[in-house]
This record gives structure tokens, sequence and C-alpha cells, in this order.
């Protein structure tokens, strides 16, 4: 198999990266894409960053190192051993077998934080909605998919803004 196409696809908290990944998905033929989320390389569960006061926009909240050595070896074609993360609990599952397709579409927060992530890539795309419409969004999917209250998602929304300037836009 030659080298894959490899993409990024990142940006804020519900800036449109899962739909965006997505709908390339689809133009692209789902069995010619292998999808990454960089949400699985979290260091730390849900109950564990709120103990530790630090979210996931943090690079030190994630296995930034691991996310670089699997998109390393996915992108000379082979495969890796990828850990899961469900967003449903905010805990870890088993690890996937992850095998490389013509297409590698890396999407999720810190996916270009680092010169060595950002040489991963032959294509990235940086989503950067209105804020106001990027926070529906979040308060949207949080309270229909995740099982937040409207409350919860305001208040983590507001307590995530210091590390989202820094360390997303």
């Amino acid at each position: 198999m030659p080298r894959p196409m490899m993409l990024a696809i990142v940006g804020d908290s519900a800036s449109g990266k899962t739909t965006l990944t997505r709908g390339l998905a689809r133009v692209l033929g789902e069995e010619q894409v292998t999808h990454v989320c960089t949400d699985d390389y979290h260091r730390y569960d849900r109950h564990e960053r709120r103990t530790l006061n630090i979210t996931p926009l943090d690079p030190a909240c994630n296995y930034l190192d691991v996310l670089e050595q699997d998109l390393r070896t996915l992108r000379s074609a082979r495969a890796v051993l990828k850990p899961t993360y469900s967003h449903k609990d905010g805990t870890f599952g088993p690890p996937e077998y992850v095998q490389p397709a013509r297409f590698v579409v890396v999407e999720g927060l810190l996916g270009l934080h680092s010169a060595d992530l950002q040489g991963c890539y032959d294509c990235r795309v940086y989503l950067d909605p209105p804020e106001e419409l990027r926070r529906q969004w979040k308060l949207t999917r949080d309270t229909t998919h995740r099982g937040y209250t409207t409350d919860q998602v305001l208040t983590e929304l507001d307590r995530r803004e210091p590390d989202s300037a820094r360390w997303i836009r």
C-alpha cells in the first residue's frame, strides 16, 4: 500500500470537526478513510480532570507524544493500537487496532499543537466558526448527546476559555 494521505481537522470544541470529518469520509468513500480522534489520547478521564482542575484543551492533559508516534506509524502505512475515549461517560475503553486506509483523517483539539505534529500531515484545516455559533453548537451537542445540563455546559465553556485562548486559538 502506498503512503496514506494524512489530513488534520482541528479547532475548538464543537467547531464542526466531526461533522466535516464525517462529510469527508462520505465523499472520499468510507472504505478509503481511517478516522483518528485526538480525544482518544486524553491522559485523564473526565473524573480525573475535574479532580486535577485541568481541561482537555491543555496539552498536559493529553499524550501528544503517543499521538505523534501513532501518526508517524500510520503515515508509514503501518497499523497502530490506539487508545479509546468515550464522550458518553468520560472514561477510557479498550485499545483499538487501526490500519491506515488511503486517507487518514485526524480530528481534534490539539492535532497541530507542535511543529512535529504539524509535520505529520499533508493537509491541515483549522475550523474557526463565529464564537456565538460555536457556543450554541456545543450547548446543543452536550445537552442532547453527552448528558450535560445547560448550566453545566455554560459553566464549562467559561472554565475552558483561558485554555481555549492559550492552546487552541
